[in-house]
């Protein structure tokens, strides 16, 4: 490849969130989150989401890698890497143990002071979510999470709280973490994650996902508001898990069946973008006589609370077909529409990789939204195996990342979209949020962490560390530098 030269101040980085990387579930005054009562699951089964913690059940969220206590460590190493971003979350139930308390928890956030501290050191900016699949539980148990109006409060209050204390420590915030996920309404783990609430028998699914979907967007329009109020040089944005959906074939059926996929998911950042709901969903509420809570107030500070710029995760890109009972709207139901691609390969756990996608993504939403753009998420799940001499050579990881990176530059160079920054999925090992596991692996750094519990937390760098220290360096300009040998002294 051409070496492309991208913009000083590009904001190479890596991400985590906090329920996955923390652990630390009982201290210092935190309360259980949503993440806290899932238990460990498979590769390909469904993490089970309990009536608060039960003897005898697995919570691997409740140590996860010990970063709560090892951050120090853990931030010198992004800073061995070159990392001018870490993009990470402040768990809620850390600074509001229950949700709705009317003060917040000085431990909790004394404890993101010392991060964030911790981060400049190292000349780190921190770009923090503020609801990355954390929300209190007691907010679930008490008010259904956001099937309840009253829980906007909850959440613009503890928007507040963090917004004024770190006015002067973060820049770049983002409000909900992957808004779209729960257009698979009918998948249990993406609505009590996203939403905080579970689906009653007889329930109609789609219509308390829009009806939740649509006070989260509320909130964050507000939680921009109040942002600006604040320090009005914070860059608020909305984030999304962009995932195309093309057409399986050139039949006109498949492709507004696709494009009927899109809006399907990507209403939530229309709306956090533009300000206003797109006539299609408006007409589709009317069509499936979804009757919805939404006001007047609700539609103005939707114009008013726009963000400025758009974060989003890209793994793979999905594919649709028309079915033959379609009905007058193309309604998509995303556990039931998708199709294999046969043209992209899959991981381990069946995601269909697709670099080029990421390009087509980059474009696609530099058309639409005329904005900065941030990838906060790219990365590939991965058995790693340490070696004695504790190494770990993935080779697989090194060539998904810079096959991404590689159409991420294009995108810039060849397409002129603006991107602000890539921080990939994981700075370091992780809990996966999906099914609970350590050996799903997406870090530059080895944890010795088992999906039993078991294992010392030593920290390892990987082959990956030091060609993404050597991609850093160059501001993208070399991404096929070869992992020779290491430097003992550092290992």
């Amino acid at each position: 490849m051409t070496s492309r030269t991208l913009p000083a101040g590009f904001l190479w980085g890596g991400a985590v969130a906090a329920h996955q990387v923390e652990g630390a579930y009982n201290v210092d005054g935190k309360g259980l989150s949503v993440a806290d009562v899932m238990t460990a699951a498979g590769t390909h089964d469904e993490r089970k989401i309990t009536q608060g913690v039960q003897p005898g059940e697995f919570y691997p969220n409740h140590e996860a890698v010990d970063f709560y206590h090892r951050y120090p460590e853990d931030v010198k190493l992004f800073a061995e890497m070159g990392f001018k971003s870490f993009r990470t979350s402040i768990a809620w139930s850390r600074i509001f143990p229950q949700g709705d308390e009317l003060e917040p928890n000085e431990a909790g956030l004394a404890f993101y002071d010392r991060l964030f501290d911790e981060c400049h050191k190292y000349g780190i900016e921190p770009v923090v979510t503020l609801s990355h699949f954390e929300m209190p539980y007691h907010l679930v148990t008490a008010y259904g999470g956001f099937r309840s109006r009253k829980t906007i409060t909850f959440f613009t209050r503890f928007a507040r709280a963090v917004f004024t204390r770190y006015r002067d420590k973060v820049k770049y915030w983002l409000t909900f973490n992957e808004i779209n996920n729960q257009t698979n309404y009918d998948r249990e783990f993406t609505l009590f994650t996203n939403s905080g609430f579970q689906v009653k028998p007889g329930e109609n699914a789609e219509a308390v996902m829009y009806q939740a979907a649509h006070y989260e967007v509320v909130a964050s329009a507000l939680a921009v508001q109040i942002a600006h109020s604040i320090n009005p040089d914070f860059q608020v944005g909305a984030m999304v898990a962009f995932t195309p959906v093309y057409p399986a074939t050139d039949n006109p059926r498949d492709v507004f069946k696709a494009q009927r996929a899109m809006q399907s998911r990507f209403w939530f950042s229309d709306v956090q973008v533009e300000g206003q709901y797109p006539s299609w969903l408006t007409h589709y509420f009317q069509a499936k006589k979804y009757d919805l809570d939404i006001t007047p107030a609700d539609l103005a500070n939707l114009k008013k609370g726009t963000v400025e710029y758009l974060g989003f995760s890209y793994y793979m890109s999905f594919a649709t077909q028309a079915n033959d009972h379609e009905d007058d709207q193309f309604s998509y139901n995303e556990s039931q529409d998708l199709v294999t691609n046969q043209f992209v390969p899959q991981s381990d756990w069946g995601w269909q990789v697709d670099p080029e996608g990421l390009r087509y993504a980059l474009n696609w939403m530099n058309d639409r939204y005329h904005l900065p753009l941030f990838v906060v998420e790219n990365g590939i799940g991965a058995i790693d195996h340490l070696t004695a001499d504790h190494e770990v050579h993935d080779q697989y990881r090194i060539d998904y990342l810079r096959e991404h990176i590689e159409q991420m530059e294009l995108a810039m160079t060849e397409d002129g979209v603006e991107v602000m920054g890539y921080t990939p999925w994981s700075a370091i090992d992780i809990v996966s949020a999906s099914t609970g596991q350590l050996s799903k692996r997406y870090g530059f750094i080895y944890v010795d962490r088992n999906d039993d519990g078991s294992g010392s937390l030593a920290r390892y760098r990987k082959d990956s560390f030091y060609w993404y220290q050597h991609v850093i360096a160059t501001n993208g300009a070399e991404l096929n530098q070869t992992v020779g040998e290491k430097d003992e002294s550092k290992s």
